[in-house]
């Protein structure tokens, strides 16, 4: 892969409400340390370096200082206060990245991130300035309508995670407007920004830890990793 220069945003702003936890679940114990803790090594021991900045609520800022403090965890990580919203928190997580190359945002929740998965959304951003996780639908579909409900052909659909990565002057330019209800994701607001999206393959353990049933699908499967 070109030496092009990595960053990845890791946002983590999880309140832990889904999960009937008290305790934000960015910050749960998962296999003996904080979920996030997890995502961000897998980051940082990618065999070429990833500038990491770590976007979290303003309140739990000093959490994670104490946790990190507590586990002993100290890989080098640049810390942004978040907004009130996914949007403003992954727009200011790129507001302190100055230069050019390519950014992968990524859930902090999504612990089983793996090497092969970040290294093709660099690849593929690297020759088409987008990469989007997505997996095949393995259920059937059905859309609700106005007298009932149609089947609908999953082939046409797919589920999108993170790593979404991007070149990285373009995604700022992009994030650079009013958020809107369609900006669901990092995809959305480049694509609305007039940028085509180009897809690659997720990987189904690649799961957003949100619920106690996920964090127990999580925990098995790390075993794997």
């Amino acid at each position: 892969m070109p030496s092009t220069a990595k960053y990845a945003v890791i946002v983590a702003g999880g309140s832990g409400q889904r999960m009937g936890s008290k305790i934000p679940k960015q910050f749960l114990e998962m296999r003996g340390r904080p979920i996030l803790m997890h995502t961000l090594q897998t980051f940082h021991d990618f065999p070429e370096k990833i500038k990491l900045v770590l976007v979290l609520p303003q309140p739990y800022i000093a959490k994670w200082k104490q946790l990190c403090r507590y586990y002993n965890f100290s890989i080098p990580v640049t810390l942004q206060a978040g907004g009130k919203s996914r949007f403003e928190s992954v727009k200011k997580g790129l507001e302190i990245i100055s230069g050019e190359g390519l950014v992968a945002i990524h859930d902090g929740v999504r612990p089983l991130v793996d090497h092969p998965l970040i290294r093709r959304s660099f690849q593929t951003a690297q020759k088409y300035n987008s990469a989007v996780a997505t997996i095949p639908l393995k259920n059937s579909l059905r859309q609700i309508t106005d007298t009932g409900s149609k089947s609908v052909e999953r082939s046409q659909f797919r589920l999108v995670q993170t790593p979404q990565t991007f070149n990285l002057s373009l995604i700022k330019q992009a994030y650079g407007v009013r958020e809107q209800a369609e900006f669901t994701d990092d995809a959305s607001v480049w694509e609305a920004a007039g940028h085509p999206v180009t897809l690659y393959h997720g990987s189904e353990k690649n799961l957003k830890v949100t619920t106690i049933h996920d964090l127990a699908i999580a925990e098995m499967l790390l075993s794997f990793k």
